[in-house]
């Protein structure tokens, strides 16, 4: 049978939306993690943490909202992926969307210890509250850690599918592979090593970036490879 390159629509607007949604994500995961969360905690010390955060408390409310908006543009995202990749392999593409809806239920139960904060470092009357609020932040990021299991295996699939897909740059495919890995490596590793502290991720991240521009760049203009019309040659791009 002779295959010929089709215009598949909803790709299209598919690769719109996971663009957008992967960068908003990167934008509102930078502000509330790194420039919000991390810079009112203290690592060891829960008084000092205590003091920051009960000083901008209005601040840490916005970063939990921003993790929260993460969490629900990651399903976005799934849902985005998942329509860009089905003419690829439709079961894997859902699979692959799966994985990444279950890791952002995860994250958004590892946000709610976040969410409890606030309120129970003002309470009234309750000595032990800065300690329990650290306790509450470190349960955030041991919940987060085992979710990005899911998200690695979730890059590691869909680089697979950009890889096979004829319609994505194969190089594309392993960077994002590659990137799955490195979540791998980092979220194993902080359960089976004891001190673990190489963050593979940190440097394979190119792939998620590179995924993003590319959406966003090309992935509105791509051709689907399909069955052709009776007496239709096979035409390359």
């Amino acid at each position: 049978m002779t295959t010929t390159e089709t215009p598949h629509r909803p790709i299209h607007g598919a690769a719109l939306v996971a663009g957008l949604a992967l960068l908003g994500m990167a934008v509102l995961a930078g502000l509330a993690n790194f420039g919000v969360v991390e810079n009112l905690v203290t690592a060891g010390d829960a008084e000092q943490t205590a003091r920051d955060i009960r000083a901008s408390e209005g601040l840490f409310r916005l970063g939990v909202a921003g993790l929260l908006l993460v969490a629900i543009l990651d399903v976005v995202a799934a849902w985005a992926l998942m329509v860009f990749f089905r003419p690829a392999h439709e079961g894997l593409a859902t699979l692959t969307a799966w994985l990444r809806a279950v890791y952002a239920a995860v994250f958004a139960v590892a946000i709610a210890q976040l969410a409890g904060v606030p309120a129970l470092l003002g309470a009234a009357g309750h000595p032990q509250a800065p300690a329990e609020a650290l306790l509450k932040i470190t349960a955030f990021h041991d919940i987060w850690d085992a979710g990005l299991t899911l998200f690695g295996l979730h890059l590691a699939l869909l680089g697979y599918l950009a890889y096979i897909s004829g319609y994505v740059p194969r190089l594309l495919g392993v960077l994002v592979a590659f990137a799955g890995l490195g979540y791998l490596v980092d979220s194993l590793g902080t359960f089976l090593v004891p001190g673990y502290a190489l963050e593979a991720a940190v440097f394979t991240f190119v792939g998620e970036v590179a995924l993003m521009v590319w959406l966003l760049a090309k992935g509105r203009r791509v051709a689907v490879t399909g069955p052709a019309p009776a007496g239709t040659a096979h035409r390359h791009r």
